[in-house]
């Protein structure tokens, strides 16, 4: 069994006080994790459950901050608990809102109600410290941690108070730096990285398009179809033969007439060519 400590100060009018961010821390944890409820035992409320295989024990004592120590030493003798098996969730200035550290042992750092769990318990219970800043003047500390968280504040203390009840389960299982890494990244998750802008990759100008003339095409050369050609030649030849066909008809046509001659000189009794007998 571990023993988880959330210290603040009782009543409703401490309830949002800087000083009382153990008290909700522990609540949160006993929301998330489906603990019992609470019940009124070692001047403190007090409710039991289990993260993993772990059984705890969350205690609010009910005594003033800085009386703490003694009602967390009554339930610690009574379930035989060494101060390493004591969890103590408290509010620290040194460390800004929203910072969260993990430490066996060590100082008190002026806060009272660690200072009184020293006193009873000795130093070497576990702290978690929870970061609600320095008001950067020593003697403003108490008005600071006794004032309600300002409106602004608390979207950031609630990521807190949910990231330490998320990742509880890594502290009690004994890896404080698992569980501090992972409530840092809860609490301020990283940006996403930008993404490259596309490179402006100007488009290759195309080649204007060469002013190429068309090759001249030869002239038509002025050549006559061979039939053209050949006709005339045909028509010379048609006349040379029409002419010829003349000639042989005109010495026909002489012959048949020199015949005629010599025969009609036959009968009227003159040879052709003299005057007759």
């Amino acid at each position: 069994m571990l023993l988880l400590v959330g210290l603040g100060n009782p009543g409703p009018g401490y309830a949002k006080n800087r000083h009382n961010l153990g008290f909700m821390a522990v609540d949160e944890i006993v929301r998330r994790h489906g603990f019992g409820p609470f019940r009124r035992r070692f001047q403190s409320d007090i409710s039991e459950g289990r993260i993993g295989a772990q059984k705890l024990l969350a205690q609010k004592p009910l005594q003033y901050m800085n009386r703490s120590g003694l009602p967390v030493k009554s339930a610690a003798d009574f379930y035989k608990l060494e101060p390493g098996e004591i969890i103590v969730i408290y509010d620290e200035i040194d460390l800004a809102p929203g910072k969260v550290r993990v430490k066996q042992g060590g100082g008190h750092g002026g806060h009272n109600g660690i200072r009184d769990l020293a006193k009873h318990l000795g130093p070497d219970f576990w702290r978690v410290r929870v970061g609600v800043g320095h008001p950067g003047d020593k003697d403003r500390v108490e008005g600071h941690v006794l004032q309600d968280f300002a409106k602004a504040e608390w979207p950031l203390i609630e990521r807190v108070i949910d990231a330490v009840a998320e990742e509880l389960a890594l502290l009690v299982a004994g890896d404080d730096g698992a569980f501090m890494s992972k409530v840092a990244h809860r609490v301020n998750p990283p940006k996403p990285k930008a993404q490259p802008e596309a490179p402006d990759i100007k488009p290759k100008a195309q080649p204007e398009a060469q002013d190429i003339k068309p090759k001249a095409q030869p002239e038509a050369q002025d050549i006559k179809p061979k039939a053209q050609e050949i006709e005339p030649k045909a028509q010379d030849a048609g006349s040379k033969q029409k002419a010829g066909h003349a000639a042989s008809r005109a010495t026909a046509a002489g012959g048949i007439r020199s015949a005629l001659e010599a025969a009609r000189a036959r009968l009227a009794g003159k040879k052709p060519g003299g005057d007759g007998v």
